[in-house]
């Protein structure tokens, strides 16, 4: 229940969501980082896939561990979020994820492969209090019915740090900060994680001084116990939350090293970097889609007109932003149109889009797997814009009807972000066996599980709807 305080709030809304935006992008240009220091790791500390595969193992399964405690506190104890608020836990992530940023200083400088691992640990650990305090934030600010389409807009912004990440965070790694011989050097991850962790601190004190509406209440009852689980949608919700999360990091883990491989285009680490960036360029174009096709207050006129509006600019946003040509980036004009053509057919559908996007990333990831040359590599970089809508659907999906458990639900999707610690380690060690190529087999079964959920929820929870319209709820 939210108080008349928070009712008379919500026509300021626009400005908490344009604030906790910002730290979207923020969380999402460092998460992406991993994905430049798992190959300058490996070359750096002559790592096997396997090995060098341990970077998302803590960093993520930081998220599992972070979640775990969460979750066995609010059963115990009560929801910490219900009683510290949105805005303290918000704030106590963005102090830990910049602490963990000031940890590479002495993992660099001591040039020691478990320290940079310690410290990625404690960043995912501040990115996990994050998630679970900004995402359930995000979708109480404003109607349940256009939560996905709220959080699909600001995971766009997310996803426009994942895509600036490798362009700049590469040149600063691999380029500007690297020894001047051009040889791998540790210290070249010093200043640029001294300069995000100043600017999460600039971001912290941004938040600070913002008012952010409460959804806290004095007579809101605590809750304690198991109640989350008696949902059977959230428990589906949180095995594909660990596929998605699985499956899209693994992805992106591997697009250097598979874009290196001969038979697909034996690119260095310089040039791959830029297609890296297109793989989440993709999402980026694909959440800000998702968020107009799914709000449910708009035509179908008005979202194509809006959807060819935003596409455009997005595309030209990713165009400025790499180091590649027009025709190098030219075939993603084809998957932006297959885009459009998944999102009518899904009907604004959360749940049925969500299986569409799923099948689509089956197909390309076979096509990836059993092709070479620049197929191949159209195919895997195709894989982003895809995975757009999905941590938001998915998210909203699981955590829909749950009332005071909200934010305990919220703790177990969180926690099986464990999926971005797990699945790369499998593929890795794949990799180490049977080549790249083939050990994208597991993130096919990772989206033919995300497919599933989408049909079980499209029609579980549609279902549910229609109960409640008929008993009058």
């Amino acid at each position: 229940m939210i108080n008349k305080e928070v009712k008379t709030q919500s026509r300021n809304y626009t400005i908490p969501l344009i604030t906790i935006t910002l730290l979207f992008f923020m969380w999402g240009f460092i998460t992406c980082m991993n994905d430049i220091l798992i190959p300058y790791l490996k070359q750096l500390f002559k790592l096997t896939f396997f090995e060098s595969m341990l970077v998302q193992f803590c960093f993520f399964g930081a998220y599992f561990i972070g979640s775990l405690i969460y979750f066995l506190i609010s059963i115990s104890k009560g929801d910490p979020i219900n009683k510290a608020g949105y805005k303290k836990g918000i704030m106590f992530g963005i102090f830990l994820a910049a602490f963990g940023c000031i940890l590479f200083y002495p993992a660099a400088t001591f040039s020691y492969y478990p320290l940079f691992l310690g410290a990625l640990f404690i960043l995912g650990l501040g990115f996990t209090v994050l998630q679970i305090t900004a995402n359930a934030y995000v979708s109480l600010l404003g109607s349940e019915e256009s939560a996905s389409s709220r959080l699909n807009m600001t995971q766009a912004f997310n996803a426009f740090g994942t895509t600036i990440a490798p362009v700049l965070g590469g040149h600063l790694i691999f380029e500007f900060f690297s020894a001047p011989d051009g040889s791998f050097s540790a210290v070249a991850t010093r200043i640029p994680y001294l300069i995000f962790a100043g600017i999460l601190l600039l971001v912290a004190l941004l938040i600070s001084r913002v008012k952010l509406p409460s959804f806290q209440t004095q007579e809101e009852e605590i809750v304690t116990g198991w109640g989350a689980l008696k949902f059977s949608h959230l428990k589906f919700g949180v095995f594909a939350m660990f596929c998605y999360v699985g499956g899209e990091v693994a992805v992106g883990s591997f697009i250097i090293s598979f874009l290196e491989q001969p038979q697909i285009m034996g690119f260095n680490e310089i040039i791959s970097k830029n297609y890296l960036s297109l793989y989440w360029g993709g999402a980026m174009i694909g959440r800000f889609l998702g968020a107009i096709s799914l709000n449910q207050s708009l035509s179908q006129s008005k979202k194509a007109i809006y959807m060819l509006g935003a596409a455009a600019a997005v595309f030209l946003v990713i165009f400025s932003i790499v180091d590649l040509s027009f025709s190098q980036i030219s075939f993603f004009l084809v998957f932006i149109a297959l885009n459009f053509v998944a999102f009518f057919i899904g009907k604004s559908a959360p749940a049925r889009t969500l299986s569409i996007f799923a099948a689509v990333n089956v197909v390309l990831l076979i096509s990836a797997m059993v092709n070479h040359g620049e197929l191949a590599m159209y195919s895997i970089l195709g894989i982003g814009i895809f995975n757009s809508i999905m941590f938001s659907n998915i998210y909203t999906l699981a955590i829909s009807g749950l009332g005071k458990y909200t934010s305990q639900g919220s703790s177990l999707v969180v926690m099986a972000i464990l999926g971005g610690a797990i699945v790369p380690i499998f593929q890795g060690y794949l990799a180490d066996q049977f080549g790249v190529q083939h050990s994208f087999i597991i993130p096919v079964f990772c989206y033919l599980v995300i497919l599933i959920f989408g049909a079980y929820c499209t029609k579980y929870l549609g279902h549910v709807e229609s109960t409640e319209a008929k008993s009058g709820h």
